[in-house]
C-alpha cells in the first residue's frame, strides 16, 4: 500500500506516544465512577490540546476494583481510519491485553467511561465487546451541536443495552466534557464526516 505503516497482512493502528506511556503506566486504580469520567475526559482533553485526534477519549476499567485496562482516544484523521473512535481503541487495547474477544468471558466485568456517548458505531460494538456498563459525559446531540455526525441509534439506546445485561449511567461530568468539545470546535480541529456536502 502505501509508506503509511500499513500493507496487506496486517492492519495497524498507532498510539500517540502520550497515550502509549499512559497505557503503559503501573495499574493505575480509579475508585470512583467520578474519577473513571475525569480520567477519559482529560484523554480527550489532551487529544485535542496535543493536536493528535478528534475531542473524544475512553477508558475501560474493572468494574470490581477500579483498575484501568486500557486507553483510547479518537484516531481517525492521525490513522486515515473510520473507525479509530476512542471507544474502539480502548475496547480493543483491553481485549488484547486481556487475551480474549470477550471481555464478559475473562472472568470480571469491565465497565466503558467515555467522554461523548457512543455514536452508533461503537453503539453496535459495545454488545459484542462483552462489557457489562457504559458510562457517558457528554451527550451525542452534544457532538452534533459542532458538526459530528453520530449515526442513527435508537432513541432508547441506553434501554436496548439494558436489555442486554449492560448498565449505562449517563451525564456524569457532563458539563467538563462538552467544554473539550467546544475547545476543539474554537481552536479549529477538524470536523470530518465522511457525507460532509463538499
Amino acid at each position: 500500500m502505501t509508506d503509511g505503516g500499513a500493507r496487506y497482512g496486517d492492519i495497524m493502528l498507532r498510539l500517540p506516544p502520550w497515550l502509549l506511556a499512559i497505557a503503559e503506566r503501573e495499574n493505575p486504580v480509579f475508585t470512583s465512577v467520578e474519577a473513571r469520567m475525569r480520567f477519559a475526559i482529560e484523554l480527550a482533553q489532551q487529544n485535542v490540546r496535543r493536536r493528535t485526534g478528534g475531542p473524544f477519549g475512553a477508558a475501560v476499567f474493572d468494574s470490581a476494583t477500579g483498575h484501568l485496562a486500557g486507553v483510547g482516544v479518537n484516531l481517525v484523521e492521525a490513522s486515515h481510519c473510520s473507525i479509530a473512535h476512542a471507544e474502539m481503541i480502548a475496547i480493543v487495547m483491553t481485549q488484547q491485553a486481556v487475551g480474549h474477544y470477550d471481555l464478559g468471558a475473562a472472568g470480571h466485568a469491565y465497565e466503558l467511561a467515555t467522554s461523548t456517548e457512543p455514536c452508533a458505531m461503537c453503539l453496535g460494538a459495545i454488545p459484542w465487546s462483552g462489557l457489562r456498563r457504559v458510562v457517558c459525559a457528554a451527550h451525542g446531540e452534544d457532538a452534533a451541536a459542532i458538526g459530528f455526525d453520530e449515526g442513527a441509534k435508537p432513541a432508547d439506546w441506553p434501554g436496548e443495552l439494558g436489555r442486554r445485561g449492560i448498565e449505562v449511567i449517563r451525564d456524569v461530568l457532563r458539563s467538563e466534557a462538552q467544554a473539550v468539545l467546544q475547545e476543539y470546535a474554537r481552536s479549529g480541529g477538524l470536523i470530518y464526516n465522511a457525507q460532509q456536502p463538499a
